[in-house]
């Protein structure tokens, strides 16, 4: 996992790296980082017209560092101020983005430059909050965004992604240890374990709690998911009555419809090692009064989608929930679910929010999104991760079902809940990458099990 860090906690591994490294060294690497992204950006700048804003503070040191390398590759440098105007910025085969950096505390707009002009951002765009990803005024869009030692929570969240384009992180001696925040990345895929040779079909089974009269895909896709994902045996108890559509042949499935609900799901998840419950179940009151039930009572680990959010109520409802049982306890929210959940609109500070969320229930959170964030209690997991592999192919109905049954099956598998559901995530948007064409929710099963096969040959 890749380290992510705050604001403040950047300024901290800044001070502590300046006991043993100057200041002056450590701009003239980050300035050099700068400079050698540039010639590789452009494959050469001898003749090149390059324009660096650079600013008053350290992150406009770094900008003057960078245009004096440039100059020495022969590149037509002009060195500007942050005020200056799109006039004295062009014509340029290549802007440089140093005005300001992770301390701008007040709106920065800057001069108009056209899409065709690629832009190097320093650190990060000008003007972009570096914990919230919010703008402050009207930063310029790179192209890459060269940020030093660590990426920075605001690169990842809010406007970040759409404004620095291609991240590159440039290690100039500042060690970022210990950080609270991480990014899932490819070679965490080893965090998954090989099925042992004594392992049966129980040792990682799952339960899913899932559909209803015209939602028995939404059923179909969470219990294929958990079983791409690696679970021996899923248990599906679903609510559906059978139209005559076929059930995926490798699921054991039971339809109960009335009182003994309750009783069935317990007595089919008593040997199951992780529980995801509300794909599609309904939104009657009987089954929000059993779902609450199941959640109170649940003998496991429990991962809650889709109706079963909508079921939970409120904060205090979910706070009592969470707190019924001693086994850990996930949620999966889009922004609506969320938003209704807290019962107000949602700000611009999502990881605040989620922070605040996290203290005040005990709960765990997966917040869908461009990109997923999960955090965790910290008596549970204090690491905060991240995940940007998904895809635009992944919007589309019945893609989040499979996700909720690939966190329940790397939880069953022995991941811990909060890591199951960041690995869980990352597999689920290295799958959808893999599809062709016009992905819909049926093929993703079958591309998750190519994504773990990948790691378990």
């Amino acid at each position: 996992m890749r380290p992510v860090v705050s604001v403040e906690e950047m300024k901290a591994f800044d001070a502590k790296a300046l006991k043993v490294t100057s200041h002056e060294t450590l701009v003239r690497r980050a300035g050099s980082a700068v400079g050698y992204a540039a010639i590789v950006f452009l494959g050469g700048v001898s003749g090149k017209r390059i324009t660096v804003i650079a600013g008053p503070g350290s992150n406009g040191a770094d900008g003057r560092i960078a245009a004096s390398l440039l100059r020495r590759r022969g590149a037509k440098v002009r060195l500007l101020d942050p005020t200056a105007t799109s006039a004295e910025i062009l014509p340029a085969d290549l802007v440089i983005d140093a005005a300001y950096g992770t301390g701008l505390s007040r709106s920065f707009h800057a001069a108009f430059v056209p899409d065709s002009v690629p832009v190097i951002a320093v650190d990060l765009p000008s003007g972009l909050d570096g914990d919230k990803g919010s703008t402050l005024g009207t930063p310029l869009e790179a192209s890459m965004t060269v940020t030093m030692a660590a990426m920075k929570s605001g690169l990842l969240l809010g406007d970040g992604p759409s404004l620095c384009g291609e991240i590159t992180v440039a290690d100039i001696g500042i060690p970022t240890e210990p950080h609270t925040m991480e990014l899932m990345e490819q070679r965490d895929l080893h965090l998954l374990a090989p099925r042992a040779r004594t392992d049966n079909k129980w040792s990682a089974a799952v339960t899913v709690v899932a559909g209803s009269p015209g939602m028995e895909g939404a059923a179909a896709l969470c219990s294929m998911g958990a079983l791409r994902a690696g679970s021996g045996m899923v248990r599906l108890v679903t609510r559906a009555t059978d139209t005559g559509t076929p059930w995926p042949e490798d699921i054991v499935r039971r339809e109960v419809n009335g009182a003994e609900f309750v009783d069935v799901v317990l007595s089919e998840s008593s040997r199951a090692k992780a529980v995801v419950i509300g794909p599609g179940l309904g939104l009657d009151e009987n089954t929000r009064q059993a779902i609450r039930e199941l959640m109170r009572r649940r003998s496991c680990p429990m991962v809650v989608d889709a109706d079963a959010i909508t079921a939970i109520g409120s904060q205090e409802n979910l706070k009592e929930l969470v707190g019924a049982s001693s086994h850990p306890l996930l949620i999966t929210p889009h922004d609506g679910e969320l938003k209704r959940l807290l019962g107000r609109d949602l700000d611009a500070d999502r990881l605040g929010e989620l922070r605040e969320l996290v203290a005040s229930t005990g709960v765990c959170v997966l917040s869908k999104g461009a990109t997923t964030v999960i955090v965790a209690p910290d008596d549970l997991d204090p690491m905060v991760r991240f995940v940007t592999a998904g895809t635009p192919a992944l919007a589309t109905a019945g893609t989040g079902d499979v996700l909720s049954g690939v966190i329940a099956a790397f939880c069953a598998r022995g991941l811990s809940l909060p890591l199951a559901a960041a690995l869980g995530a990352f597999v689920h948007g290295s799958a959808g990458a893999l599809g062709s064409g016009t992905m819909v929710a049926t093929d993703l099963p079958n591309l998750v099990g190519e994504v773990v096969k990948e790691e378990q040959a």
